[in-house]
């Protein structure tokens, strides 16, 4: 198994716990639950994507705005502003945290997740 295929598998079992978890009932636990996910998520998209781009494509990005960019370049994903602002969410929920933002966040996961889901399925078919 290559790297590539094992942080693909990695993020799609992230995946399916995130959605798990946003299908329950929105409590203080499930939302901190969902917004730990989200960022494991997020990492793991962008370190998947990083390495598919270095393994199929020879091309090396070192941040994850940066993959994201040469994603939509290399057309995996369309372009859309939505996904920096991901990463943007990841970096705020990373380094500060409050209640308003926690919810303001969570209340954007459902999307987030459709957004994830549609890099996964790209990069599973560039398998």
């Amino acid at each position: 198994m290559t790297k590539f295929e094992s942080l693909l598998e990695d993020f799609e079992k992230i995946l399916t716990k995130l959605d798990e978890v946003l299908k329950l009932e929105k409590t203080e636990i499930n939302r901190d639950s969902a917004i730990q996910r989200f960022e494991i998520a997020v990492d793991l998209a962008w370190k998947t994507l990083k390495t598919y781009l270095e393994e199929y494509k020879g091309i090396i990005c070192r941040s994850p705005k940066g993959c994201f960019r040469e994603a939509f370049s290399q057309g995996i994903i369309d372009y859309d502003d939505y996904w920096i602002k991901i990463i943007d969410f990841r970096n705020q929920t990373a380094h500060l945290y409050n209640e308003a933002l926690a919810d303001k966040i969570y209340d954007e996961l459902p999307k987030v997740l459709e957004f994830l889901k549609i890099l996964y399925n790209s990069l599973k078919s560039e398998k």
